[in-house]
């Protein structure tokens, strides 16, 4: 980057992106009607216009006058809804900041396959006023803007399908900014997705302004400089928008599975882990509960609910790393229950904040747990070849998957508690180094609980992305992953 001089406001992300090498990814920067043609083909909305797939370069639109991104600066447009879920025929407010003050829409769109498209338009909102809301209150880091006047209420049909949702809020003069949301139901399904809204709000640094902005990881100085985990925030608010486009971190390893899953008709229900949390899943209407993305804090009640699921013979599918690393706790808010959230970490006496300090390792329920970041993208080394999730992938013994362990992996520890299990398997055994040089090494798990159900860990980041990330996916994850979900979906 030569001299260039990192705006400040511009750090929180790039401290946050080391983390994951897939960036947010397939994010709906959704772009009207245009179309980006490549040898003829119609590349998705979720394609980055620059680099396609095999590094093409794609032609310019036929229109350059496009939407322009929100920033937590300026503020151009900003929101967030009173709740991250909501059931067909319930209502869910926007509380929407505008600056300059102008009218603005909301278009609602639903994650899925599609075709290809990745999303589908439901609807509009009418022509809205816009106006500048107030600051942010702010107390001990704590961020909320849960005194921000109501701009639109949408009640939600209740023909709706259920899913992952995104409200894509867009000025008069052309700035966009993001919300999203998750329809859901107690409807029995084969599958439930678990969208995970509570790491989604951990790593929020709202607003990324070098000012006043924090997170679980982050706050800034008098001088704007980006601090770290000592002087982070210790409880953060969901009553805020997300920092940057509106979108969280990492958001986009849920949609790949999605679009995924969509496409093979997986009969799919909904919900986020504040659901999870407050008790309002019910794991016996469902034979798999699926974690498709990166879902590091958790909850007494959320581990409590997992056990449950599995010793009733729910099966359970993780499918990035780094899951239920620390132990966090929710509590109500002037804007409702479940609005706080927080983790002390490593600030100040008193409990552990990491499951396994606490006496409750990850490993005891998902059979691995995390071991550490992976600086660069390493393959992952296929063990058990002969296991039938391998079956048909066309993998055999020690073969490489180029790019599987990256951003983050697991592993499973000796010297720690397995869960009881009829029977149990590492799938893969793949050495990367470590940001230090020191040799690591990333493992797969499967096992079989006394109830039945299947317990898989993926044990890398990369997992979703194979599945329906543009430019990374890969027909043996994609295969695997469907003869492990055909599995539990026939309760075999």
């Amino acid at each position: 980057m030569g001299t260039e001089q990192i705006r400040r406001w511009e750090s929180g992300a790039l401290a946050h992106a080391v983390t994951d090498p897939f960036g947010q990814g397939p994010l709906p920067w959704l772009r009207g009607s245009e179309n980006y043609f490549d040898s003829g083909q119609v590349v998705p909305w979720y394609v980055d216009p620059a680099v396609a797939p095999g590094e093409k370069r794609l032609p310019s639109p036929r229109s350059s006058a496009g939407p322009r991104t929100a920033d937590d600066v300026r503020q151009q447009i900003k929101g967030f809804v009173s709740t991250g879920a909501v059931a067909p025929g319930e209502a869910i407010d926007f509380r929407v900041s505008v600056d300059p003050p102008q009218p603005f829409s909301i278009d609602i769109y639903r994650i899925g396959h599609y075709a290809g498209t990745g999303a589908a338009k439901i609807t509009t909102s009418p022509r809205l006023a816009g106006i500048v809301q107030p600051a942010p209150l702010t107390a001990d880091r704590t961020v909320s803007c849960h005194h921000w006047w109501l701009s639109w209420r949408l009640q939600v049909p209740t023909y709706w399908k259920l899913g992952a949702y995104v409200a894509v809020l867009t000025t008069a003069d052309g700035h966009r900014s993001h919300v999203p949301f998750t329809v859901r139901d107690a409807h029995p399904a084969d599958l439930l997705l678990l969208l995970p809204d509570i790491t989604w709000q951990a790593y929020n640094l709202y607003p990324e302004d070098g000012r006043t902005g924090a997170s679980l990881y982050h706050a800034w100085d008098a001088d704007g400089s980006l601090l770290g985990e000592p002087d982070a925030a210790t409880t953060v608010s969901f009553d805020r928008p997300y920092a940057g486009a509106g979108l969280p971190l990492h958001v986009g390893h849920a949609y790949d599975f999605i679009r995924w899953a969509e496409r093979y008709g997986y009969d799919l229900a909904y919900a986020d882990a504040r659901d999870l949390h407050a008790g309002l899943v019910d794991p016996s209407r469902y034979r798999g509960l699926v974690f498709p993305g990166h879902d590091e804090y958790w909850s007494q009640p959320m581990r409590r609910t997992a056990e449950l699921a599995r010793d009733s013979g729910t099966s359970l599918v993780f499918l990035s790393a780094n899951t239920m690393y620390w132990q966090v706790e929710l509590a109500p808010s002037p804007a409702g229950p479940d609005s706080l959230l927080s983790c002390r970490k490593r600030q100040g006496p008193g409990k552990p904040a990491l499951w396994r300090e606490a006496g409750d390792p990850e490993q005891q329920l998902m059979g691995i747990q995390y071991a550490g970041r992976v600086p660069e993208p390493a393959p992952l080394v296929v063990r058990n070849a002969d296991h039938w999730m391998w079956e048909a992938t066309g993998a055999h013994e020690g073969d490489e998957l180029p790019g599987l362990v990256a951003g983050e992996a697991d592993r499973y520890f000796p010297r720690t508690p397995l869960p009881e299990h009829s029977h149990r398997i590492l799938l893969a055994h793949s050495p990367y180094e470590d940001s230090e040089g020191n040799r690591r090494h990333q493992e797969t798990s499967l096992y079989r609980a006394l109830s039945g159900a299947l317990v898989f860990a993926s044990g890398t980041f990369a997992w979703s992305p194979a599945l329906d990330r543009p430019g990374h996916v890969d027909e043996r994850v994609q295969r695997a992953t469907a003869n492990l979900l055909d599995r539990i979906c026939k309760r075999d």
